[in-house]
């Protein structure tokens, strides 16, 4: 408050000679505000270098909700809360619209020239709810806004995922977030004073040609339910309220509808060797089917939160009947959790809280195991209420999504198995070339030959002495027979031993990337049994539960509620190689890598990646390479939308 007062005498000082705005004022406080902000966050950037060091071993949330409007990138924000009792709008006034919204700069940040004949708070409040930021119920009334809070800030810093991207219709990099992050947060409360309205009406601030001005990107919310994510503030956006239930109050307008509307969704996941039956529904939506007697009407509460997930999930159990390939498979309740999703995430509740009736959703996994890839898969859904006439559905196969909409009459989803041309990922032996393999002996054929030489020379004694020959040539005979039987199978190599001259960096790169696959391959099996056996096609026995542990650990995805992640894609950066010190006859190869692994729920793709750094000990046993030791230098997550592999 000192710096603030002290700029303040400097201002009123400069005014004897020098007339300066209201604007000029202001953006010179929050400009020094900011900076003041600015020097403060430098001095704490030390301490916060460990935190850093320690976010990049924790999970990297990409958001499931993707904004396609770029309002979120407007240089000013507004976020609307509709209440039982009144609308909250919080602005944050881009440092440069500030002169737009000038009634709400408080007289706390002017000088006192500028304040002189300046009207009352309350009139200037009167006038901007009046001409400027309007909110109008169904009977032509504009509420009159109280200004709660106005203050210099710092931009809050919202998910784009398109800011950058090249707009293929424009050719133009899609805008980001300005770069200045200075704003005048302002809170503003509009009281109803009275009943709560059916309609509400927002305009933004107008220019002389009726167009927005500035633009503002908002989010509106209607008792916690978010209404609409973030799109432009055009003229006369109406609000339909639904107070018995605020997930079903919208705009008006179709381009300000929510992007999900219903609150029942079902998808069909067929992968091979299982299919994935996955219900979301919302609590309250699911009350015209079960009584869950909650002790109040706008929270679940802590006691309350697993009886009302395990009630809904024996629900759908008894209702289940997939059909795969025409026939019932048992099946596996593998998961039932409380899910939230947020702009900036969405996550699995898996310790009992208290829950938002509103906007409480759950979601339950069934899973049917199957023998590689079902040719077809039915669901019949038959919940339909006067509330839910449309239940949003999606098939989601290799080939990608199929949405589709369930309605009473059309009730059937149905997945047909078109994918001719795929073929199911599977582990296979990595077989030494035959360079490393060593000179073939047929050990067994020289055996024979070498017993033919005393046999041969006895053959020519009982000659030399008129003894009968008949029983040595027939062992003759029988050797050379066995020589020639045991050639094809009885053979050992010696020497070729892998040397690390002896591959260049494009063959272990194929080596490795080869093994790898393998590795992460074998954790698409669900079955135990199935992904050890998988394993030891490229992994020594000793190996088999480090590595089957490690993996599962380090691709998990808190997102997806500690879902093991299947590895879609494996980038071989760079390798390097030598002869094992540690292991005669092998190879220590220095490989870094990428792996993104996916997991799919409730029609969202969760995406994760791992670089890592590794000492990979390579041999060759059974005729086949394998990974007999694994040391890993480093391994990091990283952002799998950013580009970088380093």
């Amino acid at each position: 408050m000192s710096i603030r007062a002290d700029l303040l005498k400097k201002h009123l000082r400069r005014s004897q000679t020098d007339q300066h705005t209201p604007t000029t004022i202001v953006l010179v406080l929050i400009m020094h505000s900011m900076r003041t902000t600015s020097k403060a966050l430098r001095i704490s950037a030390r301490g916060l270098l460990v935190v850093v060091f320690l976010c990049c071993w924790s999970n990297f949330c990409r958001a499931d909700w993707i904004n396609l409007s770029g309002a979120e990138n407007s240089p000013t924000i507004a976020e609307i809360y509709v209440e039982r009792d009144h609308v909250k709008v919080n602005l944050e006034i881009y440092i440069h619209d500030v002169p737009l919204f000038r009634e709400l700069i408080p007289n706390r940040l002017l000088n006192e020239t500028a304040t002189r004949n300046r009207p009352s708070d309350g009139e200037r409040m009167r006038s901007f709810s009046t001409k400027k930021l309007t909110i109008t119920d169904e009977n032509g009334k504009k509420l009159l806004a109280d200004s709660v809070v106005a203050e210099p800030r710092l931009r809050t810093t919202r998910p784009s995922p398109l800011a950058g991207m090249i707009n293929p219709v424009t050719k133009m990099p899609v805008p980001g977030p300005p770069e200045d992050k200075r704003v005048l947060y302002v809170e503003l409360i509009y009281p109803f004073g009275g009943i709560p309205p059916e309609t509400l009406t927002f305009n933004p601030p107008m220019d002389e040609n009726g167009i927005p001005n500035p633009a503002i990107g908002f989010v509106c919310y209607h008792e916690g339910v978010m209404v609409v994510d973030f799109r432009q503030l055009t003229a006369n956006a109406t609000l339909t309220l639904d107070w018995d239930d605020p997930w079903y109050s919208s705009f008006a307008r179709k381009q300000l509808q929510r992007r999900l509307q219903p609150g029942v969704r079902t998808y069909l996941y067929i992968e091979p060797y299982e299919v994935r039956h996955e219900i979301l529904v919302r609590v309250k939506d699911m009350m015209s089917w079960l009584e869950f007697d909650l002790q109040g009407n706008d929270y679940i509460e802590e006691n309350e939160f697993d009886p009302v997930r395990r009630k809904i999930a024996a629900f759908f159990m008894e209702r289940e009947r997939l059909l795969i390939d025409g026939k019932r498979l048992k099946p596996i309740l593998d998961r039932t959790a409380y899910v939230e999703s947020s702009m900036l995430r969405s996550r699995f509740i898996e310790i009992p809280e208290r829950v938002p009736l509103n906007t409480a959703m759950v979601g339950i996994i069934i899973t049917y195991l199957t023998d590689g890839m079902p040719q077809e898969v039915e669901a019949r859904w038959d919940l339909f209420s006067d509330r839910v006439q449309k239940v949003t559905a999606s098939m989601i196969d290799p080939a990608g999504p199929f949405p589709y909409d369930l309605e009473p009459g059309d009730n059937v989803l149905k997945w047909t198995n078109y994918l001719n041309n795929y073929i199911i990922p599977t582990v296979e032996n990595i077989t030494v070339d035959e360079r490393y393999r060593g000179r073939r002996i047929p050990f067994v054929s020289l055996i024979c030959l070498l017993a033919m030489v005393p046999v041969g020379y006895g053959v020519v004694r009982r000659i030399g002495a008129r003894r009968p020959v008949i029983l040595p040539i027939l062992m003759l005979i029988g050797l050379v027979g066995m020589a020639v039987a045991a050639y094809p199978l009885g053979h050992t190599r010696v020497g070729g031993a892998p040397r690390a001259t002896g591959m260049d960096e494009k063959e272990r790169a194929q080596l490795v990337l080869a093994l790898l696959k393998n590795v992460y391959r074998a954790f698409d099996f669900r079955d135990e049994e199935d992904v050890y056996d998988k394993l030891a096609v490229s992994v020594s026995g000793d190996l088999l539960t480090n590595i089957y542990l490690q993996s599962r650990t380090s691709l998990e995805i808190e997102q997806a509620g500690g879902a093991q992640a299947s590895v879609k894609q494996i980038d071989i950066i760079e390798t390097s190689a030598r002869e094992s010190e540690k292991l005669s006859g092998a190879l220590d190869v220095r490989a870094q890598w990428s792996a993104t692994g996916t997991v799919g729920h409730w029609g969202h793709v969760h995406t994760r990646q791992n670089l890592y750094d590794a000492i990979l000990t390579i041999a060759v046993e059974d005729g086949n390479w394998k990974i007999n030791r694994l040391e890993v230098l480093e391994e990091k997550r990283v952002d799998p939308f950013s580009g970088k592999t380093r």
